[in-house]
Formats: structure tokens, sequence, C-alpha cells
């Protein structure tokens, strides 16, 4: 039996036991604050870049489109070929459209109602129909396009009949013929001139009437010779229909029929001639005389076939002039009949002079205006005028049987460019000629200069409706406009259309030059620039410096005492 105080010293050993347990594992717990506690930052250290020695280049970017440069919409200044009467006029409907790809000058742009449109440098578009007599700007600006392509016109302003052979030979050499004075216009001018003479001869015979105090007597003479004239013409019309050769006719034909039937000897005598050659005759001599003995009765033939046709066009031709003098011979004879009746109830004689007189200022007048346009024309739409040449066609707005109504292409000049914007507080670093980089989107890059900013550097764009109400938004609302030409050309041609990157150079150091980071420069309390360089580890001292050309995140600075900072040198840009 265990004794009282050995039990004691048993429990208090078991406390003891249990009690550095219970210390030893709280030892190893850790509350959440102390956990947090356990994961402060460490002490900072400084984040420091070394200080580099190169050239700097100052950039402004912008997003651009490559495009064909200038574009310019194409419309015809009004008909083209002369047209019918009011009316009636044939629509001006494409008959070959324009082509996409490069246009010269003098070559034609497109065909309608197969007549040609000509493209001619210039800024004068065209607006009228140029005929002999025409003065102006536009006229010398033709016969200048004229001359440089090689026909040797006049530059007098003035299109006369040394300009109308110039255009004439240009429009043979493109393979058309010049505009000229149609069957119908013919008829016109003679119709005009016949008007003159007959107004001439009425005027004085209502004068010589007037003076003889004669007014029935000269109409009744009038109605009788008008009568005499349709009896005329009425035995002549029936005495061509009635006659069917005359006596000239025949004796042609009999001619001619004799020279066929020569013919035909000859050729007779030269295939026997031919058959019944002997071994030494020259038998290509006498193949030679069948073969030219054909072809003379070949010709004899035809002589007479011709003959035939031309007396019957010369005879059909007669009969419709004296159907036509007949159908004259009866306005006259009904006009002379009205006037006798007119004259019967005392129409004054005096009136009928001023008449007269009237009617002969009047016919003069409409033959001297006739025939001021009378000869080689150039109308108004087979011209196309633009500001330079070569060019582009760049989109054709027509089809091949389109009727022509408004703008038929767009043309753009053959130089490529690059449209894009810029923010308003950048333009001032911008300014015409700078060097500029264009990048693809696959990284090629290739030399820009910059070539227009503000207004000069907008293009024209398709009109796009806006709907009921509302307003369009311009992205460039707070942007200028700036345009740049590539200085070189190859390789941009697949890229027309495409998005690219354009870093335009604003300004740039001679030489290599210090430069940190924009984060290392600190303005101290007093107003001056200055850098941290670390002289040791966490240990650092201030620099004063001069800053300058600030570029692609860096910027040039000069120490203010040389020596303080040089290459190579760590400045401070924050903590860590």
């Amino acid at each position: 039996m265990k004794s009282p105080k050995r039990v004691l010293a048993i429990i208090v050993c078991g406390v003891l036991l249990i009690a550095g347990a219970g210390w030893l594992v709280g030892a190893q717990l850790r509350s959440p604050a102390d956990e947090a506690a356990s994961r402060k930052p460490p002490p900072p250290s400084f984040i420091t870049v070394a200080v580099e020695k190169k050239k700097l280049t100052s950039t402004v970017t912008l997003n651009g489109t490559l495009a064909y440069g200038s574009p310019l919409p194409v419309t015809l200044g009004g008909m083209v070929g002369t047209g019918t009467a009011a009316g009636t006029a044939e629509a001006q409907r494409v008959t070959r459209p324009p082509r996409v790809g490069r246009v010269r000058e003098g070559s034609v742009l497109m065909e309608v109602n197969g007549r040609p449109v000509f493209t001619l440098r210039g800024r004068e578009p065209m607006h009228r129909t140029i005929a002999l007599g025409t003065s102006g700007a536009d006229v010398r600006q033709l016969q200048r396009a004229l001359r440089r392509l090689g026909f040797n016109s006049p530059t007098s302003g003035t299109f006369d009949q040394g300009t109308a052979a110039a255009l004439k030979n240009w429009y043979a050499k493109k393979g058309y013929e010049a505009q000229e004075p149609n069957l119908e216009a013919r008829r016109a001018i003679d119709e005009l001139r016949r008007g003159v003479r007959s107004a001439e001869e009425t005027l004085l015979t209502e004068k010589k009437a007037l003076d003889e105090d004669r007014d029935v007597y000269h109409l009744k003479a009038k109605y009788d010779n008008a009568r005499r004239e349709v009896e005329q013409a009425q035995k002549a019309l029936r005495r061509t229909r009635d006659t069917e050769l005359t006596p000239d006719d025949r004796d042609k034909i009999e001619t001619l029929q004799a020279a066929v039937r020569t013919a035909e000897e000859s050729l007779l005598e030269a295939e026997q001639a031919l058959e019944g050659a002997k071994p030494e005759d020259d038998k290509r001599l006498l193949e030679l005389k069948v073969a030219n003995a054909s072809q003379n009765l070949d010709a004899a033939n035809a002589a007479l076939a011709n003959y035939g046709e031309q007396q019957t066009l010369t005879r059909e031709k007669l009969l419709e002039e004296q159907r036509k003098a007949l159908r004259t011979a009866d306005e006259a004879f009904l006009a002379a009949e009205r006037e006798l009746r007119n004259a019967r109830r005392l129409s004054p004689q005096r009136l009928k002079v001023t008449n007269a007189r009237q009617n002969l200022a009047d016919a003069k007048r409409l033959l001297a205006e006739q025939l001021e346009t009378y000869g080689v024309s150039l109308p108004p739409g087979e011209i196309v005028f633009l500001p330079s040449l070569p060019a582009r066609i760049d989109k054709v707005e027509v089809k091949a049987g389109a009727v022509v109504e408004n703008k038929v292409a767009t043309v753009t000049s053959s130089a490529f460019a690059v449209t894009g914007s810029v923010d308003v507080s950048e333009t001032k670093l911008l300014k015409v000629g700078l060097s500029a980089t264009l990048e693809s989107g696959d990284g090629r890059t290739f030399p820009a200069k910059l070539t227009a900013i503000g207004e000069k550097a907008k293009v024209e764009t398709e009109d796009k409706p806006k709907g009921q109400g509302e307003q369009a938004e311009d992205p460039s609302v707070g942007a200028e406009p700036v345009l740049l030409t590539p200085t070189v050309t190859k390789g941009l041609r697949p890229l027309v259309g495409t998005p690219v990157t354009v870093r335009v150079s604003v300004g740039e150091t001679d030489d290599p030059v210090l430069s940190v980071p924009v984060a290392a420069v600190v303005t101290s309390a007093d107003g001056k620039p200055r850098v941290q360089v670390e002289t040791s580890t966490d240990k650092t001292k201030d620099v004063e410096v001069r800053t300058g050309l600030t570029a692609d995140g860096n910027v040039e600075v000069t120490p203010v005492n040389s020596g303080d900072l040089k290459e190579g040198d760590r400045v401070v840009v924050g903590n860590a």
C-alpha cells in the first residue's frame, strides 16, 4: 500500500507534465493578429533605372487610312453628240463605261451613245457647246490641250477654222469623227437661205407694187405665175415617171454591154490559148492572161451593174426633187391665192412692204445665227477637264446601258495619301513638311511627309443620309484633319484602303544626349527640376538638372553642375 506522500508526488508530477505540454502547444499556436503582424512588408527600397545617352525623337502618333489622293467626282457637262429635235432627244445611254485604273490626257474615259468622252487637263469645266465663233477661257484651255497632244491649234481663245481642223484630226486619230452638221442641219441652212432669197424677192415685189400702185394687179400676176409653176411641176413629174431611159442612158448601157462582150471574148481567147499551149510556150504567162481577162470581165460586169444602180438612184432622186418642187409650187400657189384674196379685202400695200422688210430682216437674222455655229463643233459632254493628269479612276458610278444622270466616276491623283486626325492640342507641334513614318498592320514601315493640316487636309467623302430628326455625329470634333504623302510608292498599292499607324517626328536632338524616364524628374519646392541619383544601397543624392526634349516617355536632362550626372548612373523612379 502506497503512502499518501507518494501519491501526492505522483499527482504533482502529472500536473506539471500536463502544464508543460499545454505550454508547448500554446507556444506553437498563433492568433490572426499575430499572423497579420508577421506579414508586414519589408522596409521600402528604391526602384532605379540607368541614365542613357542616346538621340531622342519626339513624335505625334495617329491612325489613318492609306488611299489615293485628291478624290474628285466626274460629271458630264451636257449632251454627248448633238441629240435630236426637242421632245424626241435620245437618252444619254452609256455604251462603254469607265474602267478603274490610270487615265491619261487625251484618253477616252467612256462612250455615250457610241460617242467618245475624252479627258483633258484643265480647271475650266465644260458647260456649253463650243462651235465656230465661240470665245472664252474654255476655248483657250481646249486649244492649249490640243497643242500638248501634238495638234497645231491656235491659242487665241476663239474657236476658228484652225482649231476646228485640229479637233477634227485629233478625233480621227482616236478613231472617231468630230461632230459636224448632219443632214438635218444642212437642210435647215439651205431652207434658211431660200427663205432669205424669197424674202428679198417679196420685198422688191411689194415695193414695186407700192410704187406703181398696183396692189391687186401684182397679186393677180403672182397668183397666175404660181398656178403656171404648179402646172409645170406636174408636167415635169409626169414626164420623168413615163420615161424609163433617156437616149444618153441607152447609149451608155450599150457601151457597157459591148465592153462586157469584149471582155468575154478576151477571156475565151486566153482560155483557148492556155488549153492549146505547147511545151515550149510560157504557161505562166498564159495563165496570167487568163486571170487578167477574168478580172476585166468582172470589172465590166460590175461597171454595168453599178451604172444600172446609179441610173435607178439618179432617177429616184430626180423624182423626189420634182415631188418636192411640186409641193413647193402648191404651197406658193395657195399662198398667192390667199394673198390675192386678202388684197381684195383692201389689205394696205404699205403694210405689206413693212411686213416684207421685217420678214427679210428676220430671215437674215435666223440665217446668221445658224451660220455662227455651222461646222465642226464640240458638244459639252464629250470633254471632261480634270485639274491634273495623269489621274486614276478610283470608282465607277455607271454601268453599260445606264442613262447618264449624275456622277459617272470618281477620280483621284495617282499619288498615295494618308488621311487622319490629331487632337487640337497637338496641332501646335505640327507643321507642313515634317517627316513621318507609316506602319502597316503587318509591321512594315514607309517614309512619308506631312503635306497639309486643317481645312487644306480635308478630302471629299460620300454623302450619307441622316435619319429623321437625327444629327449625324462628327467623330472628328476636337480634332484637326491631317494629310500625309508617302515619299516612296513601292509596296503601297496592296495596302490601299487599309488602316496604318502614322508617327510624325516633331522634334529630334542633334546628337546623343543624357536621358531618363519622365517619372525620374521631380520638381522641388524651389520649382527647379531634380533627379535622385543612387549613391549606394538605399542612399541617394539630389542632382539639379535642366530638361529638354521629351520623347517616348523619356526626357533629355543636363546636370546644372557638370559631372553630377553621367551615363550609367542610376536614378530613382519610385519605391518598392
